[in-house]
């Protein structure tokens, strides 16, 4: 879908361009030009223009979106068989939604130092130790959102995620907890999604506090 969009943009700047060339080949190619042959290339130089100029607007109205990867792994769900079922419940609920309604591929929920759930494309990598970035997103107690994975040195970190991973938000569940989110495409979450996550994982922190 995204390709043929891309078609779309790009055709008013072509036709633009092929109207505009022939236009001048034609005035190049007539010896005596007549006043309405003036006023038609005045016309049609106008026309062409404009088609470039609307295929130049659209690609800045509507952007290429970022380029995606398959993500590395096997598809899977891991959830701790210790927990209640009401928080089972929850777990799972939540990161449906996530992984159906968002960009993300793949997700962590640690809590209190052990991992209560992975979900979505897992890596091989099942012991998860939190890095510099994913703490300091607990103890500010505010989200991080790493845009473009390859970009930052603290990736390496990341290690439980699937290593080709693209872009990765670091949300904080109360002050005990972490749900990492990782998405197979750079600079993919909205703000409406960030809004989003965060509101899950406040009532998922209000879960936690209460069952566990």
């Amino acid at each position: 879908m995204s390709d043929t969009n891309a078609i779309l943009r790009q055709i008013p700047i072509v036709v633009g361009s092929l109207g505009g060339t022939l236009l001048l080949v034609n005035r190049l190619l007539t010896d005596n030009l007549t006043t309405w042959q003036v006023r038609s290339d005045v016309l049609g130089a106008i026309i062409c223009a404009v088609l470039i100029l609307t295929g130049l607007l659209w690609q800045r109205v509507q952007p290429k979106p970022p380029d995606s990867v398959i993500l590395l792994g096997e598809e899977g769900l891991e959830l701790a068989e210790d927990l209640p079922d009401s928080v089972q419940r929850e777990l799972a609920w939540s990161s449906q939604l996530l992984l159906t309604n968002t960009v993300t591929k793949t997700l962590v929920v640690w809590y209190r130092g052990r991992v209560l759930l992975r979900r979505g494309i897992l890596a091989e990598q099942t012991t998860v130790e939190l890095g510099a970035i994913a703490q300091r997103a607990i103890q500010t107690q505010k989200p991080i959102y790493l845009v473009k994975l390859d970009l930052y040195p603290g990736r390496l970190e990341f290690n439980y995620l699937p290593n080709n991973t693209q872009g990765v938000i670091c949300q904080p569940i109360g002050g005990e907890g972490l749900m990492i989110l990782g998405a197979n495409a750079p600079r993919s979450y909205s703000k409406q999604d960030e809004t989003w996550i965060a509101g899950l994982a406040e009532k998922l922190a209000d879960t936690l506090q209460r069952e566990l």
